[in-house]
Formats: C-alpha cells, structure tokens, sequence
C-alpha cells in the first residue's frame, strides 16, 4: 500500500504577465496581459504529487483573502487534504509576481504573506506520519519550522525529502536527515561552500537531466518549440518524485517519474496545470 506524503510548504497567488524579454536594471518593458493563478513551491509540489497518484496532504498558511478561498477550494478540487491548512485573520496570502520571457524563461519576486506564520501547530501535523510515508519541505516557509519538521519526521522513521529552493542555509543534521535533498546546480555549489554533507543528493540540471548521488539519469526531451513556461518544473519534479517514493519506487523509478513530471510542466502555462484561481 502506498504511504502518504505530506507536504509542508508555501501557498502563492501568482500574478503573471508574459514579456518579450527581461527588463534590464532600470529599464521598463511593456507585458502582455495579467493572469491570477495558483503557485508557492509547498502547493505546487503538493498538487504535482497528487497527480501523480498519491494520498497527499498540504500543511501551510493563507489569508483570509479571496485568494486563500479559492485556493482551498481548488486543492480540495485536486483531491488534496487541506485539514492542516490554517487560516490568518488580517494577513494576506502570499503573492508572486512573475514575468515570463517569449523564451519560457521566468523572473519572480515573491511576497511571504501569510506564508512568514507558520510555527508549531503547523509541525504538528507530522506526528501523523510514520515509516512509509514521505515528508516534503521546501524553503518558503520560515527555516525553523522547516528544522523541526524534518527533524521530528525523521525521528518517526518517515522519509524526508528537502528542496532546497529558495537557498538558505539549513543546520548540518537537518541536511543530513533528509534522503534526497533535492538541489539544482546553484543550491548544490552554496551546498558545497556552507559544508553541507548530504548522506542523499540528487541535483537537477534542466535540459542536462539529473544525478542522484553521481548516478545520472538524462532528461525526457523537450524541443524548444514546445517550451512555454519554466515556472514550476522543479516543484512538479519534487512533487513526482515524492509520491514515487511514497509507493515504494527504487531510485531509478522515482527519478524517471520525477524527469517525466518536470518535462511536462514547461509545456503548459504556470507552475500547476489550469492554474487560474477563481
């Protein structure tokens, strides 16, 4: 039987204009209408992992806004427990604005919002897990919430998966706890410069596929025509990947899983597929 993830994590009502190119410092470019769609890596990966089959609950934070209503009426659409999703009178839900390039490429600025207030009732949440069950944490979210998640989780004999996205620096045993840190190129080499030793390592490289632990699997291809929006392919590989190991994948099966989802992501607009929030 299939183990449970749960996904501890922000939640982002993404704000998304399309550009012909990046603005330079200073500089400002006209963008090609505005869309309001669901984003934030903790339900990004929690809404990938669902569709990739798995019993998944999201524990985060929103507002008492119009974009935290609809996101829980969405993920609760999408099959995703939303018990351990609290509500903050008085606090926006947190917010991305984002432009995406003619390339696909991506530029974000992210505002916290009601993603800065987890604390201790949402790491309660992990005491429901055990061995089989799969922990995925990312790092939107405030750092010390994430270090006692990841330490209780692992202490319960569940599986920790920690995406390092954004980069911050984390404390040696909770790095240690987790099997795979998930990283791309970047967060391997600030990995590598704080002295991180991650006993699980699996780096993702884009185009170039990825390596877990120097065992490198390539990517599913892709032409450059089909690329249409790069914002969420690494949460959508995370999200495969820990429902993959949730069922008992090896890690050849779960990587395969996790390319396959992260390929797919970028031929569809934003970080979830039909992401409009109404």
């Amino acid at each position: 039987m299939s183990g449970r993830v749960l996904v501890l994590g922000s939640l982002n009502v993404d704000l998304v204009t399309r550009v012909e190119r990046h603005p330079r410092p200073g500089e400002t470019v006209a963008g090609e209408g505005l869309q309001r769609l669901a984003g934030g890596k903790g339900a990004n990966q929690a809404v990938a992992a669902a569709a990739a089959g798995a019993p998944v609950a999201m524990v985060g934070c929103v507002g008492d806004d119009a974009g935290g209503a609809a996101y829980r009426r969405r993920l609760e659409a999408l099959g995703v427990d939303v018990a351990g999703l609290r509500v903050c009178p008085g606090v926006p839900t947190g917010t991305a604005i984002v432009t995406v390039a003619d390339g696909g490429e991506n530029s974000i600025v992210v505002i916290p919002g009601a993603n800065d207030l987890l604390d201790e009732r949402e790491v309660a949440a992990v005491d429901a897990l055990g061995p089989g069950d799969v922990l995925l944490v990312q790092l939107e979210v405030p750092r010390a919430v994430v270090c006692t998640a990841v330490r209780r989780a692992a202490g319960r004999g569940t599986r920790v998966v920690l995406n390092t996205a954004p980069y911050a620096a984390l404390p040696p045993d909770v790095v240690a706890l987790a099997d795979p840190v998930v990283a791309n190129e970047h967060e391997m080499a600030a990995l590598a410069e704080a002295g991180a030793e991650p006993r699980s390592l699996l780096v993702t490289f884009g185009a170039n596929g990825a390596a877990w632990d120097g065992a490198t699997a390539p990517a599913h291809p892709v032409a450059p025509g089909e690329v249409v929006d790069t914002t969420g392919a690494g949460d959508a590989f995370c999200g495969a990947l820990a429902a993959a190991l949730a069922r008992g994948a090896d890690r050849a099966e779960a990587l395969d899983a996790a390319l396959a989802a992260g390929a797919a992501a970028v031929r569809h607009p934003g970080a979830q597929r039909d992401p409009e929030l109404t």
